[in-house]
């Protein structure tokens, strides 16, 4: 006779099958109470196997993945210890939950310690397992997915370093892979701190000419004179601190790559010079006269409107149409707000490596707020937040203690009645609670650029609850 037992109460109403169903396997000697289980499993969407033996069960798990294994403790082959411990090695991800009718403390204690999800007593109450098992499927899949974004993040999609899946940076990324392979002129045009020179620096590394030199230059931090001998070199006695002879970034960066950064704040009377290098491929040294043949390609990046320039005459337009055979543009980081998630996982591991420490992840709470700040410095800002975050973390999860100054909660007025918080909340008061469960929803989604999985997590509910509810208020 089975052992598992219904309540007088009704059955819970069959849950909608999720999409793609949760893939169960069920271990047990006793063949009645494995289908039983199996059963109650599957009126509730999940797709189940059935092995009657431990032994069975265990080459089940290591040749096909499964969400959750729920088995019997006490078999007489294979107990449940062991095909605990051979569906972790097989499959990590996947959970398993124990049934014994012949439970103790010490054997609860020991099969979460070997790392079981649940421990279940004979008899069953149906609705307790459907619940474990659910739990215990959703947690599978989480795992798996956070498991494909840090492959993914691991990959760099593909393109040295550029992290991003935003619309506006998979347009970019597509137009940085055909520009790559080519020896065009690229102007790269983005607000400080967007990631123009990381940008170089992968254009560079996908080109032809990647095992030769990648030479960045800041335009802006140099004087006239200085800047000149920086890019063209000079000779001994050219200037009064010129005591011997130097390679400029053009002849250092022979067969290579050099990037201009900021050449919107190059002077006039170097970018006529510049000009002259791009139009013979040759330099000239400060203090000689002796041409010097050169093969490079230009890169050059402006936070600036060089359009404006144009009309002010602080910049040449024949110089500006050489500059731009290519553009590319970097949207700010408030443009691309779906990225910001991708961003936070990529440098909260990038810094844990960097400064040893074990991080677990970061709060919704903490999430949410970096979310919502606008970022004037861009992703050059959200890496230093980040890595402060990590710096000053102490127990392994990145929360709003761990915030910057700059990021800190806003101060709230000492009248209640007037601060902003109040006045936000005021509006909510009077509507059904159904209907903030659709707002808060479809905010989360559209902040996560409906993904359904990040927004899973920060509301704190399974993907497929949120499935659920998603068809149920129609967003």
């Amino acid at each position: 006779m089975s052992q598992v037992t219904e309540k007088p109460t009704a059955d819970p109403p069959a849950a909608e099958p999720p999409e793609p169903p949760y893939r169960a396997l069920v271990v047990d000697n006793d063949p009645s109470h494995a289908e039983t289980v199996a059963e109650a499993l599957d009126r509730v969407g999940f797709e189940c196997r059935v092995a009657t033996s431990g032994v069975a069960g265990a080459a089940e798990a290591e040749q096909a993945a499964f969400d959750v294994v729920v088995t019997d403790l006490v078999m007489t082959d294979l107990d449940g210890l062991g095909v605990l411990e051979r569906t972790k090695a097989a499959q990590p991800e996947a959970q398993v939950i124990l049934v014994t009718g012949h439970g103790t403390v010490p054997s609860a204690v020991d099969a979460m310690q070997r790392g079981a999800f649940s421990y279940l007593l004979k008899p069953l109450d149906i609705g307790q397992l459907r619940a474990a098992a659910q739990r215990a499927a959703e947690t599978t899949r989480l795992r798996r997915a956070n498991l494909e974004l840090r492959r993914r993040l691991d990959e760099k999609f593909g393109f040295e370093g550029v992290v991003g899946d935003s619309l506006q940076m998979r347009a970019a990324l597509e137009r940085l892979k055909r520009i790559a392979p080519t020896n065009a002129a690229v102007l790269i045009q983005g607000e400080t701190g967007s990631g123009k020179e990381l940008v170089a620096q992968a254009i560079h590394q996908n080109s032809p000419r990647k095992s030769k030199p990648f030479v960045a230059l800041n335009c802006a931090a140099l004087s006239e004179n200085i800047l000149e001998s920086e890019l063209f070199g000079h000779v001994r006695g050219a200037f009064t601190d010129a005591s011997s002879d130097r390679v400029g970034k053009f002849e250092y960066a022979h067969g290579g790559t050099i990037f201009l950064d900021e050449v919107g704040d190059m002077p006039l009377p170097t970018q006529i010079k510049l000009l002259r290098v791009l139009e013979n491929g040759e330099i000239t040294r400060v203090g000689s006269n002796q041409p010097i043949r050169v093969n490079v390609r230009l890169l050059s990046a402006t936070n600036r409107d060089l359009e404006d320039s144009l009309q002010s005459g602080a910049f040449r337009r024949d110089l500006y149409h050489r500059l731009k055979v290519v553009t590319v543009r970097l949207p700010p980081l408030r443009e691309r707000r779906q990225d910001i998630p991708i961003l936070i996982d990529y440098f909260m591991k990038q810094f844990a490596k960097q400064h040893g420490k074990q991080v677990k992840g970061m709060t919704s709470s903490a999430r949410r707020r970096l979310g919502s700040f606008d970022w004037p410095g861009n992703v050059r800002q959200l890496r230093n937040v980040v890595e402060s975050m990590v710096v000053v973390d102490y127990d392994g999860l990145l929360d709003r203690d761990d915030l910057p100054e700059e990021l800190a909660d806003p101060g709230t007025s000492s009248e209640p009645e007037t601060s902003p918080g109040t006045a936000s909340l005021a509006k909510l008061v009077g509507k059904p609670l159904d209907a903030l469960e659709r707002l808060f929803i479809a905010e989360t989604l559209q902040f996560t650029g409906g993904n359904r999985e990040e927004a899973a997590r920060m509301l704190g509910i399974g993907e497929r609850t949120l499935y659920r509810k998603i068809k149920q208020y129609n967003i």
